[in-house]
């Protein structure tokens, strides 16, 4: 229990913060365009918002790790068995909770580096070929991930 709770309470955290944030990136829209707000949004907008699904998905995470921590070593948890076997918290080794969360954590990456794109400037055409590089090297990783799981 002492993994769990403070797993699920970080998670709690997060969501709340995620939360939020996206009231404020509401609340900065609505201030804009209904009250004549002074503050341009457009250069914060997308970033604020991929931010606060970068914490979306980093609180999923720990209420995956706190839940299949508890279902692996506490006790059963009774509605991820009925509902289906791929049900997130529905694990049964550490090896298939690791496997899920790193499915989470990969994509909280990939959001992550799609936040730094937004903001690049190239200066040369190297740079260029540098994104589109590690554009196809991201999309190349999760073609591969999802090689490893079609059998589910």
């Amino acid at each position: 229990m002492l993994a769990v709770v403070p797993s699920l309470l970080g998670s709690l955290m997060l969501f709340i913060v995620g939360t939020v944030d996206i009231f404020k990136v509401v609340a900065d829209v609505m201030s804009y365009y209904l009250l004549g707000g002074t503050q341009d949004i457009h250069d914060s907008l997308v970033p604020d918002i991929i931010i606060a699904v970068d914490i979306y998905l980093i609180a999923i995470v720990l209420l995956i790790f706190g839940l299949g921590v508890y279902r692996l070593f506490v006790s059963r948890i009774d509605q991820a068995e009925e509902s289906n076997l791929r049900h997130p918290f529905n694990v049964a080794s550490l090896d298939q909770l690791k496997d899920k969360i790193a499915r989470v954590v990969i994509l909280a990456v990939i959001i992550e580096f799609f936040r730094a794109v937004v903001d690049i400037r190239f200066a040369t055409p190297l740079e260029a070929i540098y994104l589109a590089l590690s554009v196809l090297a991201l999309a190349a990783a999760l073609y591969l991930m999802s090689l490893g799981h079609k059998g589910e």
